[in-house]
Formats: structure tokens, C-alpha cells, sequence
């Protein structure tokens, strides 16, 4: 049976004019994302970005504007029976200075996420996994 899987996004831009970036290594894949994660029952798109962020960064945030939606079919690349929409926020008002970031080699060789920021005049579709967080790389750049 096909799901619709509805995925939250963070575009979190530092005072350099950097974006944060999550390395991961799930289920013996390496990937490249943007911080967020799915939408959980009784959520609205706002409340679950708020959520992924504390439990992935450990930090309160507000969120902002709308960024991006794809508008385009996405298959999940973990489950196949699943469609993807993904929401993408800019993310106001986070203490920048308290992310975890690491110094860190790619891909990781471990199971767990790591943060690093990468400049927005360097950020590309290149750096990312995902086909939708390569369309918002790109868009970034604009």
C-alpha cells in the first residue's frame, strides 16, 4: 500500500552566511541532508520542525517563512512505498554559537548524525543527497 510521508526542513543561515548541514550514517547509508525529519501525528509542519530541531540540535528555535515545497513526485529512498513532500522553513531566533558541530571525514563510519556548516556561496545540489535538498541547495544560491 503507497503512504504519503511528509517531511519538515531547517534552513538554519548563521551570521557568515553559512547553512547547517547534517552528515548521517542510517540503516548503512551515508547521506547529506538539512536538519528535520517526519511529521508525526497531530503536528502541524511548524511544531514538528520545533521538535526535530530540539531533538536533534538540543536548542529552542522559531520558525520563520516558508522556504520550498516540491511540487514534484519523490519516492522515500528508505521506504518505496512512501511519497515524499518536503517543507523547508527558514529558522529564526537559535543560538548559533550552541549547535554541536564536529570536525568530522565523509562519508561517516559510524550510525549517528554529526553537523558542520558549509558557506552559502559554496553550498550546491553537489553536496546533497537527496533530490528535493539538492533543488533547495540550489535555490539557496539564487
Amino acid at each position: 500500500m503507497a503512504n504519503h510521508n511528509l517531511r519538515v526542513y531547517g534552513i538554519i543561515i548563521n551570521e557568515k552566511d553559512e547553512v547547517l548541514v547534517s552528515d548521517e550514517l542510517r540503516f548503512g547509508n551515508s547521506f547529506t541532508k538539512f536538519p528535520g525529519g517526519g511529521l508525526e501525528w497531530g503536528e502541524g509542519t511548524k511544531d514538528c520542525l520545533k521538535r526535530e530541531i530540539q531533538e536533534e540540535i538540543g536548542l529552542e528555535s522559531e520558525i520563520g517563512d516558508l522556504f520550498y515545497v516540491n511540487e514534484f513526485f519523490q519516492q522515500s529512498a528508505f521506504r518505496k512505498e512512501d511519497q515524499l513532500t518536503s517543507f523547508y522553513y527558514r529558522v529564526t531566533n537559535i543560538n548559533y554559537t550552541q549547535i554541536p558541530l564536529t570536525d568530522h571525514t565523509l562519508p561517516l563510519t559510524e550510525e549517528g548524525e554529526k553537523f558542520r556548516w558549509i558557506a552559502l556561496s559554496e553550498i550546491s545540489a553537489d553536496v546533497m543527497t537527496f533530490p528535493i535538498d539538492k533543488v533547495v541547495a540550489d535555490l539557496l544560491r539564487i
